[in-house]
């Protein structure tokens, strides 16, 4: 492969560690000893060297081998430098390719009785050790085995080293450990010392004392390492010469070491997401060299904003303190830290306005304070700025990111300003009035996200002139107006949420993501789309009023990862053609007016996750290529005009199956029992069809239902850069449509109404502990209510209206308290209502058709019962409260719920029915917020 590229750099550092002149490759000054030369070939006949890297080491004098260095005056070995140029990076799975050195480290290196610099990093020694005999090299002053593949447990004899000088054994994923330290304190000379992650879990508590023995040390990298343990209280005196503090990524759980305000030569100090707590000291701003300082992802490090940046913070360039609580305003010095490149205090609790000051920082390149509680206008942000030499304001800014805060007024003028913007991001703030045309001349765009404003108007023509834009956000807006072939940027678009009409243009350049979903397009969907965007990745033309049929080319767009084309007024068939998309995850053709029959060719789509044909006029059976769809976790194929039986073999090989709805359809013949097999099921909906036969006890054994879902989580598919597909069900309760989407995760339900089902009520449901609802309505359903029907202590709606139910109401239906919702009507049930407990919160509608019931809340009194309280009990009505309740219940916590329901729903006052109203609300702004914040932590680690 020729020289090292970074060979020149390695002698010169080197020359500075040793003090020595070396010779290497095409040096003639000097000729290696008989030793040495047969030490290295040695060395090399224990290595594998499939891409034939040292091929020139060959002859006699190793001294003109590559990677070796030598005394120019005595011709012995002093470096041995093969550590490997191509390293692993981002754009390569491995960097294996082109450089793998590998096998065993041959002890013929002790030969080498000079050698002072051995470098063997970025290799692969997989499933070897670092040799112990490494620790016997008197003169070594540089040793590098970094990333290279060792195993194991470190040598404690490299602690032998004392004239070391640079030691670095990082490891990868924890291959390495060591547990004890006390060897480091043999490297007396030692200035540079890098373990990262290195598993250094077992270490104990001494281990900063040990270190603080090292009195030239000027570089401690302890990244990833596992340490746990209080370092609050550590007092390392002797570190007077420390320049680089890096123990990110641990877990220490303490509070802030004090001592680092103590050392004054710190330039870089990285303690991000090591689990620390309590105040910053508001000393680090006094150290009188600190250039970089991150303090990112702690989550309970507080400060007061305006405390802590009004210290001197003489040299500062990179200040990150994202993900804290850092508290309060900021202060106008903030435009004294004139070093300043890189602001990040994102996901914080800072609140009011930005200073203007931050325009004098004329070397900022990064300011991010999105996620925080900023509020004011922008207009005056920059404006009248003189104090750069460009006479312009903030120069060099290429990332200004202001999302998820309370700014308002309109955007401003001085923004197409910043000729160097590379990312715009001001999402979800309270901005209001029209897009300045002036952002058009920002050339150097590619980020803009201007989602979940106030804004109005039109989107500037010269948008057109972004060319390199590769995300354009200006969704959940007011956008109004036609939307042009100009206004698509490269990569992604998301228009989603406006008022914009007209049809769909076809864009001139590639494009991966478009979402113009909820607006008032019209039109059919352009049969070239395939051609303008053969690889789109993303596509949601949702909640518009296009018409016409899907374009059978749609199946020539293979990198398609999710169709939404649901709430339209599409009519004709579904395209076979689909099932060529094969890396499809969300095919959602909901709330059309499509025909036909369901294509064979959608069971190739072996990555489906989420299938919603519901709601159209498709006929026909369930496809038996179905069977090969194990990745779905939704199908919904209800409200159609599909007939034949429910097939057996959707009972087996669908393990993430979560919602199976066939409601409103034709289907015949009896439930399969085999439904039972699926685990994941929490949502089960046959509802509406001509279903015979008596209801499975094997129902009894669904898993998913049978436990508890009191975690909210968010079902996202297609997640691609920040977009996604949120999964939505709609749920039948109280007779009325129910939408559930950021609670969904919790909401267990059985609903098999509306069919011909017969036998007895089946008591193996009761063993279904985590049911939220059960609806077995208008059947033919027969015996009694199972008394243990008070296990399912997490049931809120209850309907078993017009079935042949007999026999007394159980007492035990007056425990369940979280009972919102239940119908008993029009059954055979006889004798007093135990009206008593939570049942007292249900009026008469809940019980009426009964001939048989008597006492509270009906007005026929019972004779000689303990039951009867006289007649009905005053306030508002219990179905007031109904369709709310899901949300408290469910989305606050079960726990909190046992009370709330007997203390506060019991009282049945009209104000209840508006605290529910406002539970809702919450849930529904909080999870977009925090959707939102998600969206940008993501952008945030992308970046990093």
């Amino acid at each position: 492969m020729g020289k090292f590229t970074a060979l020149g750099l390695v002698l010169a550092v080197l020359c500075v560690i040793t003090g020595e002149y070396i010779c290497t490759g095409d040096s003639h000054l000097a000729n290696c000893s008989k030793p040495d030369l047969e030490a290295l070939f040695d060395f090399k006949s224990g290595l594998n060297d499939p891409e034939n890297t040292l091929s020139s080491w060959q002859g006699s004098n190793c001294c003109q081998w590559n990677g070796i260095g030598c005394n120019n005056s005595t011709g012995a070995v002093i470096m041995i430098d093969l550590h490997n140029p191509y390293p692993i990076n981002s754009e390569s799975s491995s960097r294996y390719s082109f450089w793998n050195l590998s096998g065993d480290i041959s002890p013929s290196l002790l030969k080498l009785k000079s050698l002072q610099y051995l470098d063997l990093s970025l290799n692969t020694f997989n499933d070897i050790s670092i040799p112990e005999f490494l620790g016997s090299f008197k003169n070594m002053r540089y040793l590098n085995l970094s990333k290279a593949g060792f195993t194991g447990v470190i040598p404690a004899s490299l602690g032998n080293l004392s004239s070391l000088q640079f030691l670095d054994v990082s490891s990868e994923f924890g291959s390495l450990s060591s547990d004890s330290l006390e060897w480091v304190a043999g490297l007396v000379s030692l200035k540079h010392l890098a373990m990262n992650e290195v598993d250094l879990s077992l270490i104990g508590s001494g281990w900063v004392g040990m270190l603080s023995r090292l009195s030239f040390l000027n570089e401690l990298h302890l990244s990833g390492c596992q340490i746990s343990g209080s370092i609050s209280f550590l007092n390392p005196v002797n570190l007077t010469s420390l320049s680089v503090l890096d123990l990110s990524v641990n877990s220490f759980s303490s509070g802030f070491p004090a001592w680092v305000v103590n050392i004054s030569s710190l330039t870089y100090v990285d303690l991000s997401y090591c689990g620390l707590a309590g105040r910053i000291p508001l000393g680090v701003g006094e150290l009188p060299n600190l250039q970089y300082l991150n303090l990112a992802g702690n989550s309970n490090l507080s400060a007061s904003c305006y405390q802590l940046l009004r210290r001197s913070w003489k040299k500062i360039e990179v200040l990150n303190l994202a993900s804290n609580k850092i508290n309060g305003k900021l202060p106008a010095s903030i435009g004294n830290m004139t070093s300043l490149t890189n602001f990040d205090l994102f996901d914080n609790n800072v609140e009011g306005g930005i200073p203007s000051f931050i325009g004098k920082l004329c070397s900022l390149k990064s300011f991010d304070l999105s996620g925080n509680n900023l509020t004011g206008s922008l207009p005056q942000f920059l404006e009248g700025v003189q104090d750069c030499v460009s006479n312009m304001p903030l120069p060099n800014l290429m990332y200004l990111r202001l999302s998820n805060n309370h700014l308002g007024g309109t955007l401003p003028e001085w923004i197409g300003q910043l000729q160097n913007l590379i990312e715009l991001s001001l999402n979800y703030n309270l901005l209001e009035g029209s897009i300045p045309a002036s952002l058009g001349q920002l050339s150097n765009l590619t980020d803009l996200g201007l989602g979940g404003n106030e804004l109005n108007g039109t989107v500037p023509d010269s948008f057109g002139l972004l060319s390199g834009l590769s995300t354009f956000d200006v969704s959940s807006n007011h956008l109004t107006g036609f939307i042009s072939e100009a206004h698509f940027s490269k990569l992604n678009v998301d228009f989603s949420s406006n008022l914009f009409e007209g049809p769909i243009p076809v864009p001139t350049v590639e494009i991966e993501l478009l979402d113009l979903s909820n607006n008032q397009l019209s039109g059919p969907i352009p049969q070239n789309m395939s051609e303008s965007m053969p690889n789109l990745i993303f596509l949601s033309l949702s909640g518009n009023q296009l018409t016409g049929g899907i374009p059978n080319t749609i199946g020539e767009m293979l990198s398609l990862q999710v169709i939404d084309l649901s709430r339209n007024k599409l009519d004709g068939s579904i395209p076979p053609s689909i099932g060529n998309c094969s890396y499809l995850k969300v095919l959602d053709l909901r709330d059309n007016y499509l025909s036909g029959v369901i294509p064979d060719t959608l069971g190739q789509l072996l990555q489906l996750q989420s299938l919603h044909l519901n709601n159209n006029n498709l006929t026909g059976s369930i496809p038996p290529s179905f069977k090969s769809l194990s990745s779905l976790e939704t199908l919904d194929l209800g409200n159609n005009r599909l007939s034949g039986n429910i097939p057996l073999w959707i009972g087996d090989g669908f393990p993430a199956l979560r919602i199976l709805s066939l409601r409103s359809n034709a289907f015949s013949g009896e439930i399969p029992s085999k439904l039972s097999n699926l685990s994941s099921l929490q949502i089960l909906d046959l509802a509406e069809n001509n279903l015979t036969g008596s209801i499975p006890a094997s129902l009894g054994d669904l898993k998913a239902i049978a436990k508890e879902q009191n975690i909210i989580q968010y079902l996202l598919y297609g997640k691609y850069k920040g977009l996604y597909y949120e999964e939505s069900t709609i749920i039948i309760l109280k007779g009325q449509t129910q939408k559930f989407t950021k609670t969904l995760s919790l909401v267990t339900s059985i609903d098999l109404s509306g069919n011909k089902l017969n036998g007895d009520f089946p008591e193996a449901l009761t063993k279904l502990s985590g049911l939220v609802v059960l609806n077995l309505s208008r059947n033919h359903i027969t015996g009694d209510i199972p008394g243990n029907i008070s296990d399912l202590h997490q049931l809120s709606s209850l309907d078993l209206s017009s079935n042949n139910l007999s026999g007394a109401i159980p007492s035990g239906l007056s425990s369940l308290s979280f009972l919102a919702y239940l119908n008993l009507s029009n059954n055979y049930f006889s004798g007093a209502i135990p009206y008593v407990g939570h049942l007292t919160t249900f009026d008469a509608s809940s019980f009426s058709g009964n001939p048989g019931l008597c006492g509270a809340p009906l007005t026929i009194n019972c004779e000689n019962n303990g039951f009867d309280r006289g007649g009905t009990v005053e306030g508002g009505s219990g179905e007031e409260i109904i369709d709310q309740w899901f949300y408290l219940s469910v989305g606050l916590g079960f726990a909190a719920g046992i009370l709330v329901p007997l203390l506060i729903i019991s009282t049945r006052k009209p104000w209840v029915d508006s605290y529910f109203g406002l539970v809702e609300k919450i849930i529904d702004i909080s999870g977009l917020r925090n959707i939102a914040t998600e969206r940008q932590k993501n952008g945030n680690v992308r970046r990093n």
